[in-house]
């Protein structure tokens, strides 16, 4: 599908034009049901229906897993569903992750926990998950990764706070954040950086929990922090970020863009024609393989 024209803009600060494109190839989630692979001129070269669905990765092989509301599925470039875990009812997945076994991750807010599913859709490793019995099930979690040491790294929703815990599900440690977290992702450098969903703010903290650089509400001229989710940290050291335009929001502004270490936008995407509230994305040119954790999303 051709875009009837394009605005693009190199670096710029203040936020005097918009490209429809990303510049990059780019897998992103459409909270509102669908998961998308874009070209870098913007046109749709794979979509796939899903409900609610907020986590997705492309895989070595080129298939695409995602996490959607009632599970998580891996889907060939021809549509078909090659593997597949339905989550009990009255639960809600947010995160997935592929592991270098070839199981994978998900986190399961209403049971509480973290499972690892091989490639038959059973559980091989289960770790249970504490939360406060006053926060809500949407509330409870949201993007959870397995770190290269095997430790879990969890977004705490609905308490403000990562927590890190060990292989067995013991508690290292908790690092309070402001906002209702989204994402977090281990950088090389061990520090943490976390979107802090609708505390319209991303912090990077380092392992004593220092904060060492912080992205703010109005920080970017034109381009109001709104509900802060998905990230994908880029080989060249920029980072691009899903800023969800629900809640009041949608088609307001850019849905994601990409930002340099000094707050420069290099560009940014906004198409409120065919997407409405993109929550996750993955730069399909980060050529690191993400089964094992050389992609830092």
């Amino acid at each position: 599908m051709k875009l009837p024209f394009i605005v693009f803009a190199v670096i710029f600060s203040a936020w005097s034009a918009t490209s429809l494109f990303a510049a990059r190839p780019i897998l992103c989630c459409d909270y509102s049901g669908r998961v998308t692979i874009l070209s870098a001129t913007g046109e749709i070269e794979w979509q796939v229906e899903a409900k609610n669905p907020q986590d997705c990765w492309q895989l070595p092989n080129g298939n695409i897993l995602f996490a959607y509301v009632a599970g998580a599925k891996e889907v060939t470039r021809d549509q078909k569903v090659v593997w597949e875990y339905q989550a009990p009812e009255k639960v809600e997945c947010h995160a997935c992750q592929p592991l270098p076994d070839g199981n994978v991750l998900v986190v399961e807010c209403g049971t509480s926990r973290i499972i690892e599913v091989d490639r038959a859709g059973k559980i091989a490793k289960e770790i249970k998950l504490v939360t406060k019995p006053e926060v809500k099930l949407h509330n409870q979690f949201r993007g959870t990764r397995k770190t290269a040491d095997g430790h879990f790294l969890v977004c705490f929703k609905g308490e403000s706070k990562i927590v890190e815990l060990d292989g067995e599900g013991k508690v290292l440690r908790e690092v309070p954040v402001p906002g209702d977290p989204h994402e977090v992702v281990q950088l090389a450098n061990k520090n943490l950086l976390i979107t802090c969903g609708d505390g319209h703010k991303v912090v990077e903290v380092d392992p004593a929990g220092k904060t060492v650089w912080e992205l703010n509400e109005n920080d970017l001229p034109g381009n109001t922090l709104r509900l802060m989710a998905g990230c994908h940290r880029l080989p060249n050291g920029n980072t691009i970020f899903a800023n969800y335009l629900g809640h009041g929001h949608m088609g307001e502004q850019a849905q994601f863009f990409e930002l340099t270490p000094d707050k420069k936008v290099v560009w940014a995407f906004e198409d409120k024609g065919r997407f409405k509230t993109i929550n996750q994305v993955m730069a399909l040119d980060d050529k690191g393989d993400v089964t094992k954790g050389e992609v830092l999303r």
